[in-house]
């Protein structure tokens, strides 16, 4: 089973932060063939560890590293833009800062990825970048036109959210990805 541990912005971050990835380029109609991925807002996460491929009769102990977290909540936000690769292999997201000095976000992470360890599960080990992603533009938008969606970020603040509560999730590839709740915990504030 394909699995992550992500945190989920509340539905009225998630409408403020639409109206804004709406007038970006990435969100606009394209010809057939010509798809930008754009993400659904149901999907936009923050993704605190990836483990990929799960064997069935070890997703109880995932659930179990999430049971067991001892962190307090961070307060966040979806504050600016950013990008991972190049060309064709282009991915358009939205940093995700904490309030503060960002030592109960680090914590966050450090403490999922310490658990599932100790738990001997497999997980990604490059370090959290904290981000949600928009779109998997690949080369189908013109570099200007990533610049100007880049700027748009890089103007934009969410309302500031608390991580109250972590999911791990499956995940499901192909044309048409979806997700699936497997768990979900609240994290003390």
């Amino acid at each position: 089973m394909r699995l992550f541990i992500g945190a989920y912005p509340p539905p009225d971050v998630r409408a403020h932060f639409g109206a804004t990835v709406g007038r970006l380029a990435v969100a606009q109609p394209m010809p057939p063939g010509r798809s930008t991925r754009l993400a659904a807002p149901e999907r936009w996460h923050m993704t605190i560890a990836f483990l990929g491929d799960v064997p069935d009769d070890q997703v109880d102990l995932a659930v179990e590293v999430l049971q067991g977290l001892s962190v307090e909540a961070p307060a966040v936000r979806i504050a600016g833009g950013g990008r991972f690769g190049r060309g064709k292999f282009t991915t358009l997201t939205a940093r995700v800062r904490e309030q503060g000095d960002g030592s109960r976000l680090a914590a966050l992470g450090d403490g999922v990825r310490r658990a599932l360890r100790r738990r001997r599960l497999p997980f990604d080990r490059k370090p959290l970048q904290p981000h949600v992603t928009i779109a998997r533009p690949g080369d189908r938008i013109g570099a200007a036109e990533l610049a100007e969606d880049l700027a748009i970020l890089d103007a934009y603040e969410s309302p500031l959210w608390t991580v109250d509560e972590l999911r791990l999730v499956r995940s499901f590839l192909g044309p048409n990805p979806a997700y699936e709740a497997v768990a979900t915990v609240a994290l003390s504030r």
